[in-house]
């Protein structure tokens, strides 16, 4: 079989499963994937994909971002909360098998994708009334833009998060470059290279989240903050301040990273990837051979990109991040390791990508330079 008629049936194959997802996408009427109401003077987000862990899809984006800008202007409407359904994930991330499949046949979801979600996440970085997060739940990729930019992010006990992107062949999108910078010492760098894992109080500790609520308490939080008339953020805070307070579980446990802070400032302050790598196969102990075996298993060119987005995000408005993001995303569009690493993780699941290039060594700075781009017209617009 010739390599063009391989092409072609590749192509032909892509593009009926992405017709599936679309299709499977327009066809969800009976149960709405987003409820928007008005209780009281909130307006109330709930995301509605609770078999799907809440993944955020364009569709939902095209209901949220309009609807945020609406209440923004609402005299009638003085604070957002944001949650999600089904008692297990706030938002588990992007609809990525969407995505991947629109970017192997070069459907425009590719593109509308990551350029409507991050306008929504500079709308939440921006908005001009109290935006309640409440991440009761897994909280990844997708649903960290969905909380992380607001100026309250209410996490629970359940609460799971990270930025897990480096092992498929992406990066820390959704601001990521703006937030992570900007938390305790390296710790950012060190969670969005390595993809680590917080939970419960935790993600308060690390500064992800503003607040620490017990999940029983979350209802009753939610009625308080609905029932409220004509509140400031000052108002705002106040309450959770009180229902934290209230929220003893985990308080004696220290930071899961605690004692590996310094570790972490010392390890991950170099000036390249490889450094870093270099650095923890030096250091011998148990926690920095760890973190040398997880980076070995993420696509080398992700974690170049990720290190550059990071320093260079670390003096850069969210607005500049975002664009600089968009330009990134669009670069993995057009690579490789981004398909391979979904495949690998998230369909096969085999966990066994075959990242190109293969090593550090292989990734040049020129390559990484042209990922960061300007795309010209194509460039984000905020």
């Amino acid at each position: 079989m010739s390599l063009t008629i391989l092409k072609s049936t590749y192509r032909l194959r892509s593009l009926c499963r992405l017709q599936r997802i679309q299709g499977h996408m327009m066809s969800s009427q009976a149960a709405p994937e987003v409820l928007l109401e008005k209780v009281g003077s909130a307006g109330v987000i709930t995301l509605n994909r609770p078999k799907a862990l809440n993944a955020l899809n364009l569709p939902m984006i095209r209901h949220i971002y309009p609807q945020l800008k609406k209440w923004e202007k609402d005299d009638q409407t003085d604070i957002v909360i944001i949650k999600g359904a089904g008692g297990k994930a706030f938002c588990a991330g992007g609809d990525i098998r969407a995505v991947t499949e629109a970017g192997k046949v070069g459907d425009s979801l590719a593109q509308d994708f990551f350029r409507e979600e991050y306008i929504m996440n500079n709308t939440i970085g921006t908005y001009k009334k109290p935006y309640i997060a409440l991440i009761d739940g897994i909280t990844m990729g997708g649903g960290v833009g969905l909380s992380v930019h607001g100026r309250f992010r209410v996490a629970t006990e359940k609460t799971l998060f990270a930025m897990p992107e480096t092992a498929i062949g992406l990066f820390p999108d959704v601001g990521g470059g703006y937030f992570l910078p900007r938390l305790q010492g390296k710790l950012g760098l060190f969670l969005a290279l390595t993809g680590f894992r917080l939970k419960g109080r935790d993600v308060q500790r690390a500064g992800v989240a503003s607040h620490f609520v017990e999940s029983q308490k979350i209802p009753a939080l939610e009625k308080e903050l609905v029932d409220m008339k004509s509140p400031s953020a000052e108002d705002v805070s106040r309450v959770l301040d009180s229902y934290q307070n209230q929220s003893s579980l985990d308080a004696g446990k220290p930071f899961v990273l605690e004692q590996h802070m310094e570790d972490i400032d010392r390890l991950f302050s170099s000036s390249s990837v490889e450094d870093i790598l270099q650095n923890l196969k030096a250091d011998g102990s148990s926690f920095a051979k760890k973190q040398s075996e997880t980076l070995s298993k993420m696509s080398p060119m992700s974690l170049k990109i990720t290190y550059k987005q990071l320093q260079d995000g670390a003096s850069l408005s969210l607005q500049d991040v975002l664009v600089m993001e968009y330009r990134l995303s669009q670069a993995c569009m057009r690579g490789c390791d981004f398909y391979e690493g979904v495949r690998a993780v998230l369909i096969d699941k085999d966990q066994s990508p075959k990242w190109s290039p293969s090593s550090l060594e292989g990734v040049s700075q020129q390559s990484v330079d042209e990922c960061f781009s300007s795309l010209g017209e194509k460039d984000l617009r905020l």
